[in-house]
């Protein structure tokens, strides 16, 4: 397989200065809104989407989810570790996800509060990044998304020493039937586990173009808390 023939030229859309939200957080919430479809479209794009759609569950394929992005941390000694997490919110704080405080990408946190998001959407041919601080969301407010996802990911929660050894997976269902009966009715919100916010300092918008001529802007915030936009080369 040679990869040097993987080519794609990207034509679906273009990105000028007069088309961007002086709030980048907006800009995002409209790409995002687009990415996850959630804008009108046409009546045959909608047909499409809807015929795509019946493929994907006949032949069992599923869309990728548009609120996937990698997260980027580095540890203390400046050793740089990457994973996809699922976006849950975002707001005029930034952007929240919630994992394991005790994972590698936790203690990776704890040690050097910044970190560095990337979204990608391949059906637009668009990228979003984001760089910024990191702070833990309030006790309470974790609890509340946790006591709203499904009972069975409340006690992988519990279960999973996320980052560590573990000698096989029969120890990790074992441990999760174990959870199981230890909590028959309400699941607590374990101390190790909650929300994270990014607070951006740095969000870049990418519109894939035709010969490699992208179109890409940046945010970056000033110490005013307005923005500057400028148009970087491709």
């Amino acid at each position: 397989m040679n990869l040097g023939d993987f080519r794609e030229d990207y034509r679906r859309g273009e990105l000028d200065r007069s088309g961007l939200d002086v709030n980048p957080l907006a800009q995002f919430e409209t790409w995002f809104q687009q990415a996850a479809g959630e804008r009108a479209q046409s009546r045959w794009r909608k047909i499409g989407i809807a015929l795509y759609k019946l493929w994907s569950a006949l032949g069992n394929h599923r869309p990728p989810d548009s609120n996937a992005m990698t997260l980027a941390t580095v540890d203390q000694s400046g050793k740089p570790s990457t994973r996809t997490v699922l976006l849950k919110s975002a707001d005029e704080r930034g952007f929240i996800f919630y994992t394991n405080y005790d994972s590698r990408k936790g203690r990776e946190l704890a040690e050097n509060p910044h970190a560095a998001l990337t979204f990608f959407w391949p059906e637009l041919e668009r990228q979003v990044s984001v760089a910024g601080t990191i702070a833990k969301l309030p006790a309470a407010e974790s609890a509340a998304y946790f006591h709203s996802r499904p009972r069975g990911s409340q006690i992988g929660a519990w279960a999973s020493p996320q980052s560590e050894v573990i000698p096989n997976r029969a120890m990790l269902e074992a441990k999760w039937r174990k959870l199981e009966k230890q909590f028959p009715q309400e699941v607590p919100l374990p101390p190790n586990w909650g929300g994270y916010i990014l607070w951006p300092e740095r969000m870049e918008f990418w519109q894939g173009r035709p010969s490699r001529l992208h179109d890409r802007f940046s945010y970056l915030r000033q110490a005013d808390g307005t923005w500057k936009i400028e148009r970087l080369a491709p």
